[in-house]
């Protein structure tokens, strides 16, 4: 038996943004699994080593999180598959978001993002988040441009401060403070 055969993908039910996937294996088994538009995390940062997070309520956690701006690539599933049509690279389609996302929810114009990881959600949820860093950012004349029923408040918060936070669960989504425990305050705090 061949393992390198790519299975056979059919769509079992699909949806406004992800789709069920069942994926016939070579032995015949059928391999279940959600997939939709990846996302993107911000992690901005300003010259005095201080996280922008924001404060937003969240219906999967019922209460306010902080988290790191961001959002999705694309909004619909149907983007999203025109996206990967067209042979467009996802890492630089997700910096193209992250500009996008960043302007909308904190009213800053981001140079340069860096991909810090491409975090992903499992093996039966295709969802990944791409993180990117920033360090190179300034304030939008117009301030944030929020979407309808957004409702999103702002906070720099010092490395400690994130670390209380993760501690206190007030974050809540855990790849970002994975990212941010593993990969971030690390850097921040050698730097100080």
């Amino acid at each position: 038996m061949n393992h390198n055969t790519p299975p056979t993908e059919e769509i079992a039910f699909e949806g406004r943004i992800g789709e069920i996937v069942h994926a016939k294996q070579p032995d015949g088994r059928i391999f279940e699994y959600y997939r939709r538009p990846p996302g993107v995390r911000l992690v901005i940062v300003t010259p005095d080593n201080k996280i922008l997070v924001t404060k937003e309520h969240r219906r999967e956690t019922g209460g306010i999180d902080l988290r790191l701006p961001g959002g999705k690539v694309r909004d619909t599933l149907e983007e999203y598959h025109q996206l990967l049509a067209s042979g467009q690279d996802m890492t630089q389609a997700a910096a193209e978001a992250a500009a996008k996302e960043a302007l909308e929810e904190t009213g800053l114009i981001i140079s340069n993002p860096q991909l810090l990881t491409r975090a992903n959600a499992g093996a039966t949820v295709e969802w990944d988040l791409y993180y990117f860093l920033v360090e190179q950012h300034q304030e939008s004349q117009h301030g944030q441009e929020l979407e309808q029923g957004e409702d999103i408040e702002m906070a720099y918060l010092t490395p400690a401060e994130v670390r209380k936070a993760v501690t206190k669960g007030e974050m809540q989504e855990w790849r970002s403070v994975g990212v941010l425990l593993g990969m971030v305050l690390p850097r921040l705090e050698q730097s100080a």
